[in-house]
């Protein structure tokens, strides 16, 4: 089985996302990833990488090999990937079951860890992300939400 390819920081952002996005192409990919990863039946081989993912090639700020929503945020996106890898003690690049990182981000992430994992990033004040790790934290790493 072909691993999903999942960035650094979208392994947390799958535990926050109610459906908002970029563009109705990319919340549709999205929600196609966060089925995948909320599925108690399936467990997978995800590689963790710092760079565009299956989730990205729906977004339309994509370009050949880096975001281009604005000057900085490839730089941005990178820096959130980096700091989330290092966090989890996971390597960039490596493939890792679902079922091993919805552990080490149930054991290793609590929803302050955001406020610096995630700075500047426009959905962190929305609150979503913060509330979605509190559910990992307490057992609920698997929820279902209504799209």
């Amino acid at each position: 089985m072909k691993p999903l390819r999942l960035r650094g920081h979208h392994l947390l952002c799958v535990h926050g996302f109610r459906g908002m996005g970029y563009s109705p192409s990319f919340v549709e990919k999205m929600w196609e990833v966060v089925t995948k990863i909320r599925d108690e039946e399936q467990d997978f081989p995800i590689q963790v990488v710092s760079a565009l993912d299956d989730a990205c090639m729906a977004c339309p700020h994509h370009g050949e090999s880096t975001c281009q929503a604005d000057p900085n945020s490839n730089e941005h996106v990178i820096s959130m990937d980096q700091k989330v890898i290092r966090h989890l003690g996971i390597e960039e690049n490596g493939i890792y079951l679902k079922s091993e990182l919805l552990g080490l981000t149930a054991q290793k992430v609590v929803p302050d860890d955001l406020d610096y994992l995630c700075a500047n990033c426009s959905w962190l004040p929305h609150g979503v992300c913060k509330e979605g790790i509190a559910n990992v934290r307490n057992g609920n790493i698997l929820q279902k939400e209504a799209k």
